[in-house]
């Protein structure tokens, strides 16, 4: 029964070809963005803040997560996308180090999340065996590739930002489309424990759910706002409300925990190539 089951979950993955690209970016960002430059909104703007403040750690953790089993893989092709994955998660980590400072230049204080993200990272090294930590890279990649492609892609949310800032979360989220399996291809290669790769979503969605709101927040109160009822309720409403942006994603986020699970069964590339011409010219 058991092989009969693995055969199933086999022939449900799609065939699916990683293509990944390293792109050497170089923002910058000028003292005449205006504070809240996405919408002129400081809910979605300090809700992007917040994740960007996690990032450099976060991203650090993913690539040794990876490296750690890049022995175990002898798939080619697979290797090559280990490489191009360690590659633009290194970018990512650079680029939002950056922006992280040009926010704390204005104030906000993004160090505390870097470090508090720091933190919890060490942790999870420590205390996490290799395999739970592989797990919980694959799982928040799911989060990451929810968010572009049902979110800052699919969508015209990245018009509504000033376009200086745009173009760091265009790119973000292209790449995290582009390399969304990669840790969950290694996982299954090397781990395959669907209840270590399952119970490891579980708790991810608990800390990450909760870091962020913590995260978020905190710079709402720094920026005096935490007091605007109007501007909550549209926010929270935006975000979760009967059409919100993030209560649709439930439906996809919930595929994870399926046996026959693959991030490729969503075929983002036509996505994906459209926004690669309007925001990375010649580098896309």
């Amino acid at each position: 029964m058991t092989a009969a089951i693995n055969q199933a979950v086999k022939q449900a993955v799609p065939t699916h070809h990683h293509d990944l690209k390293v792109r050497h970016m170089d923002f910058e960002f000028s003292d005449d963005i205006p504070e809240f430059w996405y919408d002129n909104d400081p809910f979605k703007t300090l809700l992007l803040a917040a994740l960007s403040g996690g990032f450099p750690e976060g991203e650090r953790f993913f690539i040794d997560s990876v490296r750690h089993f890049q022995e175990h893989v002898k798939d080619p092709e697979l290797r090559q996308a280990i490489r191009a994955f360690i590659g633009q998660e290194a970018h990512h980590s650079k680029e939002h180090k950056i922006l992280n400072d040009f926010l704390e230049s204005r104030g906000y204080p993004i160090s505390r999340i870097d470090k508090g993200v720091g933190m919890a990272m060490s942790w999870y090294r420590k205390y996490l065996s290799p395999a739970r930590q592989l797990a919980h890279t694959a799982a928040v990649e799911h989060f990451t590739a929810l968010m572009a492609e049902k979110y800052l892609l699919n969508s015209d949310e990245l018009a509504k930002m000033d376009s200086r800032m745009a173009g760091i979360w265009a790119w973000h989220a292209i790449e995290e489309t582009e390399h969304k399996a990669v840790a969950f291809d290694v996982y299954k290669t090397a781990v395959d424990s669907e209840w270590v790769r399952r119970s490891q979503m579980a708790i991810c969605t608990v800390m990450f759910l909760g870091f962020s709101t913590y995260d978020f927040i905190s710079l709402m109160r720094h920026s005096g706002r935490q007091g605007d009822v109007k501007m909550w309720a549209k926010g929270i409403n935006y975000y979760w409300g009967t059409t919100g942006i993030f209560r649709k994603m439930i439906p996809e986020y919930l595929r994870y925990y399926r046996r026959d699970f693959h991030p490729w069964q969503h075929d983002s590339r036509a996505l994906v190539e459209s926004i690669k011409q309007q925001y990375l010219g010649n580098k896309a």
